[in-house]
């Protein structure tokens, strides 16, 4: 059964809250780094915006952040449309797919430093005394480190497999999009499933996350 207490709907809401703008954040960031890089497919289709209705997607931005936020864990899972790129019209293709794949994980580390800043102030004004609003911020923090983080995994369709692809010597990139083109996304199903892409990740999201929140004390 969903747990629909007050207190668990209101910690849900501000993880979605949260979720939506980052979510919102990430993909605007990756039409915009193509935009600088030549191509204006997603400007001509809207989606260098940060109205979460233009990114959302049924599945990841609905269905499964809903899911967590109300049978027992939190929406830290989730993912936007994907930001149409036209690569052809890239100045330089290979910078132009680095970067603008880069740009979505880059733009959340970004927000996490944002939500840092935000932090420092409310700890020293009367928001403190607000328990939604440093919820909110301690939110934001976390959130887009896990963001950046998990999106910088080199296994697609995740971000991180474009700036390996495109970012490694020539005959090193052939052989890795040899093995994760065809099984990438099984391997990616398969660390996170069993846990073992979470063992992986924990360490560094607690690293960062407790250098940001230090920062902000």
């Amino acid at each position: 059964m969903p747990d629909l207490t007050p207190d668990r709907v209101a910690m849900g809401l501000t993880y979605y809250v949260v979720l939506l703008f980052s979510l919102s954040v990430h993909e605007s960031a990756h039409g915009w780094m193509a935009l600088r890089m030549g191509d204006d497919t997603a400007a001509r289709q809207g989606r260098i915006t940060l109205n979460p209705l233009s990114h959302i997607d049924p599945v990841g931005t609905v269905l499964i952040p809903l899911l967590q936020m109300f049978w027992g864990g939190v929406p830290l899972l989730g993912w936007a449309k994907p930001t149409p790129v036209g690569a052809q019209n890239f100045r330089k293709l290979a910078r132009g797919h680095i970067l603008v794949a880069g740009a979505g994980p880059a733009s959340n580390l970004l927000l996490a430093v944002l939500f840092t800043v935000g932090l420092f102030f409310g700890l020293r004004s009367g928001a403190r005394e607000s328990q939604p609003v440093m919820h909110l911020l301690n939110t934001g923090v976390y959130m887009n480190i896990v963001l950046a983080l998990f999106n910088l995994v080199p296994l697609p369709p995740l971000d991180g497999s474009w700036v390996a692809s495109w970012g490694l010597p020539r005959e090193v990139a052939a052989r890795y999009d040899r093995v994760v083109e065809p099984y990438g996304q099984w391997i990616l199903l398969a660390l996170f499933a069993t846990g073992v892409l979470g063992w992986l990740l924990s360490p560094l999201v607690n690293v960062l996350s407790t250098f940001f929140f230090r920062l902000a004390l």
